[in-house]
């Protein structure tokens, strides 16, 4: 997660996360992503029951429920387990969250252990009556999912009025006084709806826009013929720099993510260096300190069978079971295969990544990407936008041949360009 906002345009220095010793048990929230000790978030997805049927469902949720979904008390059991942890933030998701008649139980009682709580909705069953039940359960922030304006979100969410539903269900929250932000995941059907979403955030005076990158998991994997090409993605992260400058410039300060490309974090100091050269070295220090992609470090999720994972998007591969391991003991396991090399990936990437100059802020990117694209857990990520010169690739050199043997897609000269691409008129 890269806070594009707040280190565009300097609202967040290394002083900052500095002055809490960079302890996630002490930083507010927008300093997370800066800690030092990297607690895990944890994503809950307490349930795969939804009424929505979405296009890119990394949880491939249905409207049917789930047998073995974990009960109450074992939700509490790993609440627990997770403040024991001291666990940062606990995010519920689903499917649909608000599906869970225990949900806000569940809440109340991780707030009461100290953890904090966000709530990830498609925003549909948010009534006034809702609302002031999440503002008591005490969650400190309900993302609300959008994937364009009007219908296109509709089309993408499997169902008519959808977006009215979710609008309302926003404006429900805010009213109640519970902070609520946007949640847009990008690809081809969607791409030229972001300045709309931008617009709307303004009008409705949404705090937060988080803009995600497909991951190529659940039905997501089934969209990756819509993914953006390495042109495209470069045009729409331009698109969310240039926004979020121009909203600080006239004095509008609102907090602009980019999530599941950590590109962003290379291209984003790129931009720094051109054009606030004085900022360079306290930006990619910032960087550094986020470390790029955290699965397995500082991104966690359980699934609603209580299965652990490394992330949100790695269903198939299950670390363990929170109903017979503490989270704590799963968690710190190296023995298993996969968070061994995740804890310390880099000599172990292959291709592009293998070479890639800015290891250092990117961290090899999504590895479910390269998994789903290459059937290889280790090999480069699919979704980099960068060409070979900026990460450092030089014709006839050993970087070049390894680069070689995973081809992606093209990354060629006309990606230098910043043009945005054509969007629609609003309708």
């Amino acid at each position: 997660m890269l806070s594009v906002s707040r280190l565009l345009t300097g609202t967040v220095t290394p002083g900052d996360p500095l002055r809490y010793g960079r302890l996630t048990s002490e930083v507010p929230a927008h300093l997370l992503h800066y800690s030092l000790d990297k607690k895990p978030i944890v994503v809950w997805n307490l349930t795969r029951r939804c009424n929505l049927y979405c296009a890119h469902c990394y949880a491939d949720a249905t409207d049917k429920p789930q047998p073995g979904e974990m009960t109450t008390a074992e939700g509490r059991r790993l609440i627990d387990d997770l403040a024991d942890f001291e666990v940062p933030v606990l995010l519920f998701s689903g499917g649909e969250p608000l599906l869970r008649e225990d949900l806000f139980d569940l809440a109340a009682y991780a707030v009461g252990k100290g953890i904090r709580c966000v709530l990830s909705t498609n925003g549909t069953l948010i009534t006034p009556e809702v609302a002031e039940q999440i503002k008591e359960a005490g969650p400190s922030y309900v993302g609300v999912s959008l994937d364009g304006v009007g219908r296109v979100h509709d089309k993408i969410r499997g169902k008519k009025g959808a977006f009215d539903e979710a609008l309302q269900g926003i404006r429900y929250c805010r009213d109640a006084g519970i902070p609520v932000g946007l949640r847009f995941t990008v690809h081809a059907m969607n791409a030229d709806e972001l300045p709309g979403i931008f617009d709307l955030a303004e009008q409705e005076n949404i705090p937060r826009i988080c803009v995600y990158h497909l991951a190529y998991a659940g039905r997501g994997d089934k969209m990756r013929r819509f993914d953006l090409e390495p042109r495209q993605t470069r045009a729409v992260v331009d698109y969310i720099f240039q926004r979020s400058q121009d909203l600080h410039a006239r004095g509008i300060e609102k907090d602009v993510l980019t999530v599941d490309n950590h590109a962003d974090n290379a291209y984003l100091y790129m931009r720094v260096q051109k054009e606030q050269p004085q900022r360079a070295e306290e930006v990619y220090r910032m960087l550094r300190w986020n470390g790029g992609n955290q699965s397995g470090i500082a991104v966690s999720s359980v699934d609603p069978l209580g299965h652990l994972h490394v992330d949100q998007f790695s269903w198939h591969y299950s670390l363990g079971d929170v109903r017979e391991r503490p989270f704590a003991e799963i968690w710190s396991d190296t023995s298993d295969p996969l968070m061994r090399v995740l804890k310390d990936r880099k000599p172990h990437l292959k291709g592009r990544c293998r070479v890639c100059k800015w290891l250092d802020v990117c961290n090899g990117n999504l590895r479910v990407r390269a998994e789903r694209y290459f059937g290889d857990f280790l090999a480069p990520d699919p979704a980099c936008y960068l060409t070979d010169e900026e990460i450092g690739i030089a014709p006839g050199t050993a970087a070049a041949e390894e680069a070689a043997r995973w081809p992606v897609p093209v990354h060629d000269e006309s990606a230098r360009s910043s043009q945005l691409f054509t969007t629609r008129r609003r309708r």
